[in-house]
């Protein structure tokens, strides 16, 4: 089919360098957790699986807090499978005001596990109002979660120690990561690799394009460890759909770190929308724990190589970016296939999400890209959505003597954020991407402006 072409598909709105020093002023830092495991009966994956039935492992809110450096900066990584529009600027807005910053400092990240909560309230509504309504999320649990998270942060202040050094370093994960997209020599996608792919000759395909190296950035008040930042590139999940909520075994692996030392670790999912486990993994439960064991195993030494170093310059960048629906895409179109009570769920939920999107972009409400650069050597970027893996690798090549660390599903109104090209190699991921094809370019250009120096 082919694309109207918009004169103006995305604005990039200025960047705002919301904190910057060569000296900053006495810095602390603290820590926070939460428990935000919903209940029994509560949607999980947006009402896609089955719902909650069993707890396997609890899913957390997990983050740090820096101060001193103007108004507070927040950190917050989510065990859920994404928060998305303006669900997200409300967790923001929320933790902002426990942590007495503004929603502009606050960087909210889920891991995106699938037997975890969805959170997009405008989608919710939208299905609720129909003749066979399906439940995204359970709204009212939904908010008493936030408010959760958001009293631990407001407590964790209080705690705050001094943060005089940073270490960073990184380590191989060794047969986690596979690309999704298997390609065929025609230059398109002749088989798709799930999180659990069972069929072996697609298992037997080369791993594709990944980013094996697991990153790890620690904060320290002189020789005492604060806490421990780790980023790495693949959906997080071995197996799902049971209605057994869990971390799975980037959790699990997170959750093993932080026993060992004793120290608070928070796990970032990188650029992982093409990425899986798929490879190395046909399914089987036993897995999971293999895949945490690997996982663990490139946290390890990856810390055991880093250096610490005294905290020099310290800044926050923001880029509030418009990205645009895809135009072949009506919501006269979606709102038949939500209201068609014949119409299978599946489609009916990304139906309901690409309008909630849609309805985002018209308000002209920005999705908000951020990074925080902790001296002149390290770069932590924020992206939205299920973001391709050449985003996280065109930010490292862009800036190959800095170490540059990306975090993906911020906002998740976008769904998927893959290449231009790749719509017309085909595959799963561009059937779910609600932003415009050509929103390639901007992504970048938010990224350069997000990482170059001063």
């Amino acid at each position: 089919m082919k694309r109207n072409i918009l004169p103006t598909l995305v604005t990039l709105l200025a960047t705002t360098v919301l904190y910057a020093a060569a000296e900053p002023p006495a810095l602390r830092l603290t820590t926070f957790r939460c428990d935000v495991t919903p209940p029994v009966g509560a949607p999980l994956c947006g009402g896609l699986v089955k719902p909650v039935a069993g707890v396997s492992e609890p899913l957390l809110a997990l983050g740090v807090v820096i101060l001193g450096a103007d108004k507070p900066v927040v950190l917050c990584a989510v065990d859920w499978c994404e928060i998305r529009g303006s669900d997200h600027v409300r967790w923001r807005e929320q933790l902002a005001r426990a942590a007495g910053t503004t929603p502009e400092r606050v960087a909210v990240q889920c891991l995106h596990q699938h037997n975890a909560p969805i959170a997009d309230v405008a989608a919710h509504k939208i299905l609720a109002g129909t003749a066979l309504p399906v439940s995204v999320m359970d709204v009212d649990w939904t908010e008493r979660a936030l408010a959760g998270v958001a009293a631990s942060v407001e407590a964790s202040v209080k705690h705050a120690e001094p943060l005089t050094h940073i270490a960073y370093s990184e380590a191989k994960v060794e047969q986690v990561a596979s690309n999704r997209r298997v390609m065929g020599a025609e230059g398109k996608v002749i088989g798709v690799r799930t999180s659990a792919t069972k069929d072996a000759k697609l298992r037997e395909q080369p791993e594709g394009t990944v980013d094996a190296m697991l990153k790890t950035i620690s904060f320290w008040n002189g020789e005492h460890k604060l806490a421990v930042l780790h980023y790495y590139a693949t959906h997080p999940m071995s197996y799902y759909g049971d209605g057994v909520v869990s971390h799975d075994f980037a959790g699990i692996a997170r959750e093993r770190r932080t026993r060992d030392d004793g120290v608070p670790h928070v796990y970032f999912t990188g650029c992982g929308g093409n990425i899986t486990a798929g490879k190395y993994n046909d399914g089987n439960k036993e897995n999971r724990a293999r895949l945490a064991e690997r996982i663990h195993t490139a946290m390890v030494a990856s810390e055991k190589q880093s250096k610490r170093m005294p905290l020099g310059r310290l800044e926050w960048r923001v880029k509030p970016v418009l990205l645009k629906p895809d135009p072949d895409f009506s919501e006269e179109r979606m709102m038949k296939v939500i209201t068609n009570s014949a119409t299978a769920r599946s489609p009916r939920v990304s139906a309901a999400f690409r309008v909630s999107f849609m309805r985002q972009c018209a308000a002209g409400v920005p999705i908000q890209f951020t990074s925080l650069h902790l001296g002149d050597e390290v770069r932590l970027l924020h992206l939205p959505g299920e973001a391709f893996i050449e985003y996280q690798l065109f930010a490292q090549q862009q800036f190959p003597g800095v170490f540059v660390a990306t975090a993906s599903y911020g906002d998740g109104a976008p769904g998927y954020i893959p290449l231009e090209k790749s719509f017309a190699e085909g595959g799963y991921e561009p059937t779910q991407a609600f932003a415009a094809p050509q929103s390639e370019q901007p992504m970048k250009c938010a990224i350069i402006e997000l990482l170059k120096g001063p």
